[in-house]
């Protein structure tokens, strides 16, 4: 008995050491990799050693955002830093004349960029969620029997397969290099990633309320109405939610390209190389965080009043005072 527990033990210490040497090697490979990787790619330690005290120079700049492009009255008037925000917020007015002012929408105000951005992630949304909805039913083999469903299937995946930055480039015969073409894009993007996501829902809804429907002798359209979609309604609103949050981000990074909003804003900065224009692409980075922060806060409580009893723990003003609770960040505090 002694000797069947010997060996057991050397067996599962033979095995462990196994493992770590396994491990050890894996690690060692994907680091040599890695450093071919990066020689390959023309990586020169040399250089970023020599250009170090340059980049910290303009971090620098990074940490101190200028917001004098914030409105077009800051702008004209010179107003920057922080003080800018202060004299804008206390005169609404200026919001209004920014955003109605459509010659500063390309990119030279925050605030009309801002909007813009928030736009095109909105409206791409909207206008990809009909197809999204369509192509995610039929693309479900519940609804579509196989293999007919695959072609709406592969539908979605091609469309997937080609990032929104691409899709806005196969736009510009159609529209050119503008928002109208950004919103294009995130609209076909929204068709592939939604609608893959609505067609998993349905593929994982119970059976039961689906032959119930079926009992009373409904037609397909009702079954497929009343016993699929109404269990999975909820689920399609939450998500449709989350792809708004990513389309808001994706809507910043088209704008790099020239189709307007904060990511041309600071695209326009960034290429001037001065600590003045870093601290103006500092102040585009900062509301772009502010509104991705904030579409995802509003985002995320709209989903959470969705599962039952969620809407009953907090509201959206108790979450932002519970992030000062540092007993919940530590694991300790009251979590109800």
């Amino acid at each position: 008995m002694a000797t069947d527990i010997t060996e057991i033990k050397q067996r599962i210490e033979h095995e462990q050491r196994i493992r770590r040497i396994s491990g050890g090697l894996g690690i060692l490979a994907v680091l040599l990799i890695t450093g071919l990787g990066m020689t390959y790619l023309g990586f020169l330690l040399a250089d970023l050693v020599r250009q170090f005290g340059t980049w910290i120079n303009f971090i620098g700049a990074f940490l101190k955002p200028n917001f004098v492009d914030f409105t077009s009255y800051t702008h004209q008037h010179d107003i920057g830093g922080l003080r800018a925000i202060w004299v804008s917020f206390t005169h609404p007015q200026y919001f209004v004349s920014t955003i109605a002012n459509a010659s500063v929408s390309s990119g030279s105000v925050l605030v009309s960029a801002a909007f813009v951005t928030i736009l095109v992630g909105f409206c791409g949304t909207v206008i990809g969620f009909p197809l999204a909805l369509v192509f995610g039913i039929l693309g479900s083999e519940r609804v579509t029997p196989f293999p007919f469903n695959f072609i709406f299937r592969g539908a979605m995946s091609t469309i997937r397969a080609v990032p929104a930055l691409v899709w806005v480039l196969i736009y510009i015969p159609l529209t050119g290099i503008n928002p109208y073409g950004a919103v294009l894009a995130i609209a076909t993007d929204t068709i592939g990633n939604l609608g893959r996501l609505f067609t998993d829902e349905l593929e994982e809804i119970d059976n039961g309320p689906i032959e119930a429907i079926r009992s009373t002798g409904a037609k397909r359209p009702q079954v497929v109405i009343f016993g699929m979609l109404s269990q999975v309604s909820n689920s399609f609103i939450a998500w449709t939610l989350y792809v708004l949050e990513i389309n808001t981000r994706i809507a910043v990074s088209l704008g790099v390209v020239g189709a307007g909003g904060l990511g041309m804003y600071i695209n326009l900065r960034l290429q001037t190389v001065s600590s003045a224009s870093y601290a103006r692409a500092a102040a585009g980075l900062v509301t772009v965080v502010v509104i991705v922060v904030t579409v995802e806060l509003l985002s995320s409580r709209i989903r959470a009043r969705l599962r039952p009893g969620e809407h009953e723990r907090s509201g959206f003003f108790e979450t932002i005072r519970g992030l000062g609770d540092t007993g919940r960040w530590l694991g300790s505090g009251n979590k109800d």
